[in-house]
């Protein structure tokens, strides 16, 4: 079965001169020169500290010279602006697009290869489905923007400002590391320092997990008791499904939300990450 929805809340700005891909290369999270008609690129705006400011899908488009951010519409304007700064002699232009952004999952629907859809499969995981760039809502796009939310709300993915904390949140907390949303071999760009520092250190102290909840969800920074201790946040969240950010070591604990409990689900694709973190909070309590 194939469900497809327009998001409403997601706007597409194009990137277009000679020197977009080298541009883009250096202020970005991921490797720029990925991005391929029918393959995407999911990367981060980071701040000179290393903070998430945004993220957005990356795509090249097939017809001309020109990369397209699939972003969020509220921050569509500063990403620009922001992007505008380091221009400086640089060929590129940076232009807001009409072009409408859709979801589809399960199976991709036949009817978008006839409305003119640049295709490419969400690159996060693959259980994420497909990011559609089309010239108009899609009327073949029977499902909303709620279902699409609870589907990534159940596979554990991030959604921009609902789940970061622009300035404050790191990278590793928010799962770019496990996601493919960083590059740990392509050179230099705004913000890495802190990020790789992060990642060879150890200091993911705090990660982005996906939870059920007893009632429905609480609102974002609601905090998550576990034995009487804050071991965390929520973030986003629809009906009693949510992201919360919790400390690790939390996880098998009884958690408590304004009253009620919640329960952790780990996905897959983060278990290793979880568990390698365990064991080496377990080694450094037996050295210590």
């Amino acid at each position: 079965m194939s469900y497809l929805a327009h998001l409403p809340d997601r706007a597409v700005i194009a990137l277009r001169g000679e020197d977009r891909i080298k541009f883009l290369q250096g202020l970005v999270s991921n490797d720029v020169t990925a991005a391929a008609p029918g393959e995407a690129v999911w990367a981060a705006l980071l701040t000179p500290q290393g903070r998430w400011k945004a993220d957005f899908f990356i795509f090249a488009d097939p017809d001309e010279p020109c990369l397209l951010l699939d972003c969020a519409s509220c921050q569509a304007e500063m990403i620009i602006a922001t992007l505008s700064k380091f221009r400086l002699r640089s060929d590129v232009t940076l232009q807001l697009t009409r072009l409408e952004v859709h979801a589809a999952w399960g199976a991709l629907p036949d009817v978008i290869t006839v409305e003119n859809a640049i295709v490419a499969q969400d690159p996060r995981v693959p259980e994420a489905g497909w990011r559609l760039l089309l010239p108009e809502r899609s009327r073949a796009a029977k499902s909303d923007a709620s279902a699409y939310d609870l589907h990534r709300l159940v596979l554990g993915l991030p959604d921009g400002i609902r789940d970061c904390e622009p300035e404050k949140t790191l990278l590793l907390e928010a799962n770019f590391d496990l996601l493919n949303g960083i590059s740990w071999t392509k050179g230099c760009y705004m913000g890495q320092e802190l990020t790789a520092r992060t990642r060879y250190r150890g200091l993911v102290k705090k990660r982005l997990i996906p939870i059920a909840s007893e009632a429905p969800m609480s609102p974002p920074g609601t905090p998550v008791f576990a034995e009487g201790t804050e071991a965390g946040q929520i973030r986003s969240g629809r009906d009693h499904c949510g992201l919360a950010f919790l400390r690790p070591e939390a996880i098998d604990k009884y958690l408590v939300v304004e009253d009620h409990r919640i329960v952790p689900r780990v996905p897959a694709w983060m278990v290793s990450a979880l568990t390698q973190k365990q064991d080496a909070d377990d080694s450094e309590g037996k050295s210590s």
